[in-house]
């Protein structure tokens, strides 16, 4: 008999500790030690997080803070699929690090912070109620800071500092507004349609609302949405590729799940259906997408370039969660794997060329493809996905989003949506598949005699590779997942979408 409960917690506390015993590790050791406990600790815990997904309930108290306030861990549907994306991404991105950090110092440091990091997305994937999530949250940033500030030049210093204080500012909004929502809620836990009394909040629903929407901006701080989307751009060029793949595919994800906490398992939909919340959503993301691939498009810096592009990207999964219907619910979360999969394939893929030959401009990167073919063959699967091209994830995702907007009725917003939609994906496609095209075919005045291939480390090339057959297969096989996100979606909406 599986002790789920014990499962779940060893999936936090596990990676949590190796990550701090490795610093126990002396400086002096073989790399390949390193290597060897670091992968062996990834690879655990993801099949502790595998493990995980059969599991029908579990629940652990760990402790009371006081009367009617607990941390909590309670596994339901949405942890497990936020945890699932987790153990791919972490696992494939850990293992490119393996060559990746060779010309980076401080290898034991960075792998030690990336193990804390895994279990703390562990923690927030699992955690029960809102006081537990915030908690895990906080650590969230406090944990991946070192990452931005691993190679300490000064652009990365303030790289680092200023994720940290846009990261707290939006967290102590968030925290502002939980206050408030304490009085009017029966229960802090997280459950499907929203824990509001009614009663209490009769008389003060419009404090009700703005304390819900304090939380939903706070947390939206960390999806880079538009007005505090800066630090993203800032942060994500610096920081070791590996660790920008991370940061990109992952840890803005956790900004996205506290958001779905609040609207749909603390708020309710029905709360924030036809408020000033919901059209101040709506609005702020589709500015955002825009903004963001038009940016993308300008921007001549590869790993910048990516960045504005996640800024564009995570709009779209928050358009469809503040459509507040099945369909936009069901894109949303679609296009958290899709994205999660396609844009660490993307950074790491900006890694590898930035590892093998010190370019980092997009006008650099003449007949790139003919030096690196796999790993531009495999950027270039995975743009395709992000531009929304069957048959891949994007385009199953992006269809789900333009449908919830079409059906969802919200005057304005329901042709608005995939118009923006459809400009942001012509925009994609001008700013990721001129790497390719100027890659594979450089033109006539190219030196095709005395360019070299170059080979790429097994470890850089793997995960790449995986990456981009992920991004395709969920949208040549999506039923299996979409009827895994239709039970949450029938869980919040009590429907069997």
């Amino acid at each position: 008999m599986i002790n789920f409960n014990m499962i779940l917690i060893a999936s936090f506390l596990f990676p949590l500790l190796s990550g701090v015993l490795l610093f126990a590790i002396k400086e002096q050791a073989d790399r390949k030690v390193t290597f060897a406990y670091t992968g062996l600790s990834l690879v655990i815990t993801g099949v502790l997080n595998m493990i995980l997904l059969f599991a029908d309930s579990a629940e652990v108290k760990l402790i009371t803070l006081m009367n009617g306030i607990d941390i909590v861990f309670r596994l339901d549907t949405l942890g497990k699929y936020f945890m699932g994306i987790v153990s791919l991404v972490w696992i494939l991105a850990g293992f490119f690090s393996y060559t990746y950090m060779k010309h980076e110092k401080n290898e034991k440091r960075y792998f030690a912070y990336y193990l804390i990091v895994f279990g703390v997305l562990n923690g927030l994937g699992a955690a029960g109620n809102l006081i537990t999530m915030y908690a895990f949250y906080e650590f969230m940033t406090l944990s991946s800071f070192p990452l931005v500030l691993h190679n300490q030049k000064k652009e990365s210093v303030m790289a680092a500092l200023k994720y940290l204080f846009y990261s707290f500012f939006g967290a102590y909004m968030a925290l502002f507004g939980l206050f408030f929502m304490c009085r009017y809620c029966r229960t802090l836990d997280f459950i499907p349609g929203g824990v509001i009394d009614q009663v209490a909040m009769s008389g003060h629903e419009t404090l009700v609302l703005v304390c819900i929407c304090l939380m939903i901006m706070g947390f939206s701080v960390k999806a880079g949405m538009f007005p505090l989307h800066a630090w993203l751009p800032a942060a994500h060029p610096v920081a070791p590729a590996p660790a920008s793949a991370a940061l990109s595919g992952i840890i803005v994800k956790g900004g996205v799940l506290a958001i779905l906490r609040v609207i749909f398992y603390i708020a309710g939909p029905e709360i924030i259906r036809g408020t000033f919340i919901q059209y101040l959503l709506l609005t702020l993301s589709l500015v955002t997408v825009f903004m963001g691939s038009m940016l993308a498009y300008r921007e001549k810096v590869l790993k910048k370039r990516l960045a504005y592009s996640t800024v564009s990207q995570l709009s779209y999964i928050l358009f469809g969660i503040a459509l507040l219907n099945p369909a936009g619910l069901t894109g949303s979360l679609l296009h958290m794997a899709a994205h999660a999969f396609i844009k660490c394939a993307l950074f790491l893929s900006a890694g590898a060329i930035i590892f093998n030959t010190g370019c980092t401009r997009v006008d650099e990167l003449r007949g790139i493809g003919k030096k690196m073919p796999g790993v531009i063959w495999g950027y270039t699967i995975v743009s395709l996905g992000l531009i929304g091209i069957p048959p891949t994830g994007g385009f199953i995702s992006k269809w789900y989003l333009a449908s919830g907007a079409l059906s969802s009725g919200i005057k304005g917003f329901s042709y608005a949506g995939p118009i923006v939609l459809l400009i942001s994906a012509l925009l994609t496609a001008g700013y990721l598949l001129p790497v390719t095209i100027n890659g594979f075919f450089p033109g006539d005045d190219y030196d095709y005699e005395n360019h070299k291939t170059i080979k790429t480390s097994f470890y850089m090339i793997m995960p790449i590779i995986v990456l981009a057959i992920l991004s395709v297969l969920i949208g040549m096989f999506p039923n299996g997942l979409t009827e895994f996100i239709g039970s949450i979606t029938g869980e919040i909406f009590n429907t069997g979408f």
